[in-house]
């Protein structure tokens, strides 16, 4: 699942409960995903991000589900 930031904040009833939330950017300098943790920690959620980013992700030929 994919919500941009800005959309974040009115968008939380969609995550789901209960479950590891992986924040991620476009690089590692980056700052929106810290921005994303800053919102969803205070509200409960486990959430954590992921370093390198996105493209690093890609990059290193891990799994990615697309809907």
């Amino acid at each position: 699942m994919s919500i941009p930031l800005d959309e974040l904040a009115e968008r939380l009833d969609e995550l789901p409960s209960g479950m590891d939330i992986v924040t991620c950017c476009r690089g590692p300098y980056c700052v929106y995903s810290y921005d994303a943790l800053e919102l969803l920690r205070p509200r409960g959620f486990a959430a954590r991000r992921l370093d390198g980013g996105f493209s690093e992700w890609l990059a290193t030929d891990l799994p990615v589900v697309r809907s």
